[in-house]
């Protein structure tokens, strides 16, 4: 194996153990609502536009036929699916979350009908689907601003998860280098405002940084 053989591997090893550790950040909620058997301070809609990011990604690596992306957005859609299930099941509005689940599935469902069905052209499949994918993928990363606004609003980083942070910066920059190596615009563009947002939020970290809860100062002392 070449030298570029051996870095094409590295970076499929980082997008993927990058992609899942931010992935499995989801844990933590998921360890809350067992606990304290509610949904109370979880947000569902996360879970389920991030298992359509990854289907569509899913669907976008089979006709590609890349096994880094079929790997995690296969890993992906199994946790957040794993993730919407567990919320269905603690969640006393159960009728409203599976009427935002069907309404985004049918969506994926009808565009899923639209590609294979009236776009014949492999090719152009790969296009459509790449540029659908880039969208969704951007939307994503530039929906938490309404957050950044509040933290300076309020001075305050407590909404914010650093470590999930710093899982994004990761994902999206090995994403960028790895759409950047395949010469692939619909992979590296859509990683490139989840860097620019994650050092948006390290900015907001430092200039406001999170003070420990005052139980949890009361524990060390």
């Amino acid at each position: 194996m070449g030298p570029g053989g051996a870095a094409d591997t590295l970076l499929s090893g980082a997008c993927v153990l990058f992609t899942l550790g931010m992935f499995s950040t989801g844990l933590s909620d998921l360890r809350h609502m067992q606990m304290t058997r509610s949904v109370d301070s979880v947000q569902f809609l996360p879970f389920l536009t991030t298992d359509i990011n990854n289907l569509s990604w899913l669907s976008y690596g089979v006709l590609k036929g890349d096994g880094t992306l079929i790997v995690v957005n296969a890993v992906g859609a199994v946790l957040q699916t794993l993730y919407i299930l567990v919320y269905l099941h603690f969640s006393p509005q159960k009728c409203a979350v599976l009427l935002q689940t069907a309404t985004l599935l049918g969506v994926l469902l009808m565009g899923y009908g639209y590609f294979w069905l009236l776009v014949p052209d492999q090719e152009a499949q790969l296009q459509q689907l790449g540029l659908f994918c880039s969208v969704f993928t951007i939307s994503m990363y530039l929906s938490p601003l309404a957050d950044l606004a509040k933290v300076i609003r309020t001075k305050s980083t407590q909404c914010l998860s650093f470590s999930l942070t710093i899982a994004t910066l990761l994902t999206s920059s090995s994403w960028s280098l790895y759409g950047f190596r395949l010469k692939d615009p619909y992979i590296m563009v859509p990683n490139l405002p989840g860097i620019l947002t994650s050092f948006i939020r390290l900015w907001l970290f430092w200039k406001y940084p999170q003070k420990q809860d005052r139980n949890y100062r009361l524990l060390q002392t």
